[in-house]
């Protein structure tokens, strides 16, 4: 089979005037009758670019000069921004972020559904900046410079940005970056520790509130452990070494204390607790809106029986249970069915059951439906829910909630939904991720 040739790219800039924006933050133009997508450009703008890939269909482009500027454009605050691939929307002011996301949300679901009106809900909104507690950091030295980068990756490359500070990380994170590089370069491994995963949860009396998870491809020296076990004691967090896979896991330092961190759910009087690799949402303050969100949708009185899907560790079971006479979270990982018991037990809830069940299937609901479901939510990953919502309709709860990261997705389940019987009441995107195209909704479903 013949390897089609790439096409060989133009080296002199081109004039676009940006039309308005992809559903993936980047500028449209067109270029004789050709689409362009333009990375860093806005709407009404017009920008010198080069181009960076030519392909049949379309082509893509990055800015090189900004010729007129938008009203919405901003300088970033980060002075990465245009570099680093942590962001892609520092350019465009945080209200308009919003009104672009929540038009992508509208007109997938308008699509979607033909015809079917819904309430559009304000956006919960948060901190734009230092909002950022879970973070996978690259690591690698770089012999050129002569120095260990730690960081995220450059935009559409390997390499990684050379960064001594996040304007999106938690401030405890974002200071620790240039230590962190002169620590792993002071090490006899400093060649073979490609990341570190880092975790943040709220400040507790007795345990720190941060862990950093060291990826290590070959084994640790005394001397190396002494080092990394100093810094992690002058700098208060929980250090975890991880030799392999995720199993390989194992906390170091402080030897002590649990292999935990906390974060607070002030409004319900909760304290999760929560293992650095487990998944936990990484904006703290949208969190919490947005279960009091999807309590407040939900309506939940004392009677209520709520089926809480792909629970996780249980962040909207356990405040669920709170308010409602029985909660059934349904999760496929077994750690985090033992996680959210192990919340419930500690939260002293005894309303409240988890199960594991492979929620990519569509299950038999028979152990399900003596429970008497009233009202249910789901939460899941960026594939979404399809393969289990008939099974949630055969349930014939009054409401449903749908928290989703991906308005695709849910904008396909929205429709499959209103085939089931249920009627799409309101919707609204949620900032959990500011400054990145990312984006995070929560939808309301009643029965017709």
């Amino acid at each position: 089979m013949r390897r089609r040739r790439r096409q060989k790219l133009p080296k002199d800039p081109v004039v676009l005037d940006i039309e308005k924006l992809s559903h993936e933050g980047r500028g449209i133009a067109h270029l004789e009758g050709k689409v362009i997508f333009v990375d860093e450009a806005l709407p009404g703008e017009q920008v010198s670019a080069v181009y960076t890939q030519k392909r049949e269909s379309f082509d893509q482009a990055k800015t090189l000069e900004i010729i007129t500027a938008s009203k919405e454009r901003v300088e970033p605050p980060c002075r990465y921004a245009t570099i680093c691939g942590g962001c892609s929307l520092q350019h465009f002011n945080s209200e308009s972020q919003l009104l672009f996301k929540a038009s992508v949300l509208d007109e997938l679901l308008v699509q979607s559904l033909s015809g079917n009106n819904y309430k559009r809900m304000p956006p919960i909104t948060g901190p734009h900046f230092a909002y950022r507690r879970k973070a996978r950091l690259a690591v690698r030295y770089v012999h050129k410079k002569e120095q260990v980068l730690v960081g995220f990756r450059e935009k559409n490359s390997s390499f990684i940005t050379n960064m001594d500070s996040c304007e999106v990380l938690d401030p405890q994170v974002s200071n620790l970056l240039p230590a962190l590089s002169k620590l792993i370069a002071s090490l006899a491994a400093y060649k073979h520790i490609p990341q570190i995963e880092v975790a943040v949860g709220d400040e507790q009396v007795s345990a720190n509130s941060m862990a950093l998870v060291f990826r290590h491809l070959l084994p640790l020296d005394a001397d190396d452990l002494e080092k990394m076990t100093e810094f992690a004691e002058s700098h208060k967090f929980d250090l975890y070494l991880q030799s392999g896979g995720p199993d390989t896991v194992a906390k170091y330092y402080p030897k002590t204390e649990i292999d935990r961190l906390f974060y607070d759910l002030p409004d319900f009087q909760l304290n999760m607790a929560f293992h650095p690799m487990d998944f936990t949402q990484v904006n703290a303050q949208i969190n919490r809106k947005m279960i009091n969100k999807a309590i407040e949708l939900l309506e939940i009185n004392a009677e209520d029986k709520i089926l809480d899907l792909f629970c996780g560790l249980g962040n909207f079971s356990l405040p669920l249970a709170t308010k409602a006479k029985l909660v059934l979270g349904v999760e496929g990982s077994e750690a985090m069915v033992d996680r959210g018991q192990e919340n419930a037990l500690r939260m002293k809830l005894d309303n409240l059951e988890f199960s594991s069940a492979d929620l990519t299937e569509n299950l038999d609901t028979k152990h399900w439906s003596s429970y008497g479901f009233t009202k249910v939510l789901i939460d899941p990953p960026r594939s979404g829910a399809i393969e289990i919502l008939p099974a949630v309709a055969a349930l014939q709860p009054e409401k449903i909630v749908y928290i989703s990261c991906n308005p695709i997705t849910l904008a396909r389940d929205a429709a499959c939904l209103k085939e089931l019987g249920y009627h799409l009441e309101a919707a609204g995107v949620m900032d959990m991720f500011p400054q990145t195209t990312h984006v995070e909704s929560i939808a309301l479903f009643n029965k017709a």
